[in-house]
């Protein structure tokens, strides 16, 4: 017989034994992660997917903090350690943008663009060209015709950008050009709804001119890169192409003349213009077929209101965005188009009261003119009310 000493002996053995395994089996999936010190460029090729699979049991928390630790060893003389706690960092940088002050300036990217990137490969070989321009068009597949004939006149210095009101986004696959193209599909909105939700200043930032037009528009007589050589000749922030002659044509500002290659100022019905420098004589382009300078867009943006989506009145305003708008805002004659005329978004509205559908929307976009204008004078209004009474709080008192 064994003796009681051995007994205890072995009891105790054993007792430590399988307190020392059970220690080892909890803690073997993180030690063999994180305290072997693996080359870091082992673990990029390591398919977390098949680990988790493979180790159901084991938290999808804790590979990946593992596997983050790991990835980030570095041999010991490679980087030294910082000499603060990056979590205890105490940044604040007020000319950051908005709640971006806790950053370092140097990480701030406030703008971007609508260059296409691949998914693989270097990012800074993504690009072999970047385009100095945009152009967006508002349309309907029933268009798509004429969209393909337009978009023949402008260069690869363009992205294209299409909103679709139809919801036929995917069916404009059957052209080439297509395929680069950024396209957004919401049924049954405008171009302006379009532009202020989708073209604000800081996503457009890299393009120099942000042509908004129409999809009816005939451009068997333009050319995009002769188009803007004209431009940038003349100086112009805002801008569009001649309009050729054509019955229902409003505004004499905007019709193409033979004798000029750009023209600024137009000779309109009595009455219509209580100032020759001003719209619809001066500082004036229409809002089918526009083009804005970068500069000009940033300001033209903030005065777009979300609720009146179809622009009317802002040919009108957009003079307010230019110094010298009158020698700033002109018609481009030598480079011109046609307007077709067609009522496609108008057939988009609702019958109603016995009324078409493109009754209902031309209603709305009356109203939404005196509105605009409304607002307008309101703000201007408020404006010089408070700077008056500003001014007269600081005069000192006698």
């Amino acid at each position: 017989m064994r003796r009681p000493s051995q007994m205890m002996r072995l009891l105790l053995t054993t007792f430590f034994g399988v307190i020392v395994g059970f220690l080892m089996g909890i803690t073997f999936p993180t030690l063999t992660l994180t305290k072997m010190n693996l080359p870091s460029t082992l673990f990029p090729s390591i398919d977390l997917a098949y680990i988790e699979d493979k180790y159901s049991d084991i938290s999808r928390q804790r590979l990946f903090g593992s596997w983050s630790a790991t990835k980030g060893l570095k041999l010991k003389n490679d980087i030294p350690d910082p000499p603060y706690n990056y979590n205890d960092t105490k940044i604040w940088v007020p000319t950051n943008p908005r709640g971006a002050e806790r950053l370092p300036p140097d990480i701030v990217t406030p703008e971007s663009d609508f260059y296409l990137r691949r998914l693989w490969g270097d990012p800074n070989e993504d690009l072999t060209i970047k385009q100095r321009y945009l152009v967006t068009f508002t349309v309907g597949y029933d268009q798509r015709k004429n969209i393909d004939t337009v978009l023949k006149k402008f260069s690869d210095n363009f992205s294209i950008m299409l909103f679709h009101y139809d919801g036929r986004a995917s069916e404009w696959e059957e052209f080439e050009w297509s395929k680069r193209a950024i396209h957004v599909s919401i049924r049954k909105q405008t171009k302006w709804w379009y532009a202020k939700r989708f073209l604000h200043p800081d996503i457009v930032a890299p393009y120099e001119y942000i042509f908004i037009w129409d999809e009816d528009l005939g451009v068997e007589h333009f050319d995009s890169e002769k188009y803007l050589a004209v431009v940038k000749k003349h100086g112009l922030e805002i801008s569009q192409p001649g309009l050729e002659p054509y019955e229902g044509l409003t505004w004499e500002m905007t019709k193409k003349r033979d004798d000029t290659e750009v023209h600024k100022h137009a000779e309109e019905r009595n009455g219509w213009c209580t100032d020759p420098n001003l719209p619809p004589c001066a500082a004036f382009v229409e809002i089918m077929a526009p083009v804005f300078s970068r500069k000009a867009w940033r300001c033209v943006w903030q005065m777009i209101q979300n609720d009146l989506v179809h622009g009317w009145g802002l040919d009108f305003a957009v003079r307010k965005c230019v110094q010298n708008a009158h020698e700033k805002i002109g018609v481009v004659d030598a480079q011109w188009i046609i307007h077709q005329g067609v009522p496609s978004l108008g057939n988009q509205g609702q019958p109603e009261r016995g009324k078409q559908p493109w009754e209902g929307v031309r209603e709305r976009c009356r109203r939404e003119w005196t509105m605009f204008q409304d607002r307008l004078d309101d703000a201007e209004k408020a404006y010089f009310e408070a700077s008056a009474h500003n001014n007269a709080s600081s005069r000192p008192h006698g």
